[in-house]
């Protein structure tokens, strides 16, 4: 049984990339560096203190929490005027929700930028969020997603993560996942994934379904029971 679907937010369920890209490039324009597509595309999924100590290192000659507030900062900026929503995320979301299975935000992004999204969508559309300011370690440590789980099960009662799918974008995102025992799905946006035995890749969310996740928890399921014979 699908239990809960575990939601990544940047470049997963809205496509602020390259709002992220332009907010880098405004910042280390400031100090003469100039920084490319490539080098913002390593730092995608990555926690922002992490992204904030690489930048300084480049020359952002500023303590890492005013580097990581004034991107968020320019992000929000951006999705409070408009919001691009990745290929089928909303009427997934819409589905899982209205079958009743909780879905929780998992996001690097600090609490102002996934308030602001989740103020775009339904209210109650997640049952709760977990930022990356409420953890010590963020992507691709697995914490993020077990952090998801207890405050979830606090919530609804136990969870198993074998029972719940973790869609995400990123390669750090998906280790943290797959490390945290979610049924990880992959759906490759600004980052090319690979193929991985813990990975299933998905183009898109368009014309997913709740069926679609049901069947990688059984398959999940199937797995586990081979190797336990």
């Amino acid at each position: 049984m699908l239990q809960a679907v575990f939601w990544d937010m940047d470049g997963t369920l809205v496509d602020t990339e390259p709002s992220w890209f332009a907010a880098e490039r405004a910042l280390m324009s400031r100090y003469g560096v100039e920084w490319s597509d490539e080098q913002a595309t390593a730092l995608v999924g990555k926690a922002l203190p992490d992204s904030a100590a690489v930048l300084r290192a480049a020359g952002a000659d500023l303590p890492i929490r005013e580097i990581v507030d004034e991107l968020v900062a320019a992000v929000v900026a951006g999705v409070r005027q408009s919001i691009e929503w990745r290929p089928g995320a909303r009427e997934l979301l819409a589905q899982v929700r209205a079958a009743g299975i909780p879905c929780v935000l998992v996001t690097m992004s600090e609490a102002p930028l996934a308030e602001a999204v989740a103020s775009a969508l339904p209210p109650g559309t997640f049952q709760l969020m977990v930022t990356g300011d409420m953890v010590e370690r963020g992507k691709p440590h697995p914490e993020p997603y077990l952090r998801a789980r207890a405050d979830l099960s606090a919530l609804a009662g136990p969870i198993s993560m074998d029972q719940v799918v973790a869609i995400e974008d990123s390669i750090p995102g998906l280790a943290s996942a797959i490390a945290a025992g979610a049924v990880a799905v992959g759906v490759p946006n600004m980052v090319s994934l690979q193929e991985d035995p813990g990975v299933v890749l998905w183009a898109t969310l368009a014309g997913k379904s709740v069926t679609d996740l049901e069947e990688l928890v059984a398959g999940r399921a199937a797995t586990l029971e081979l190797q336990s014979i």
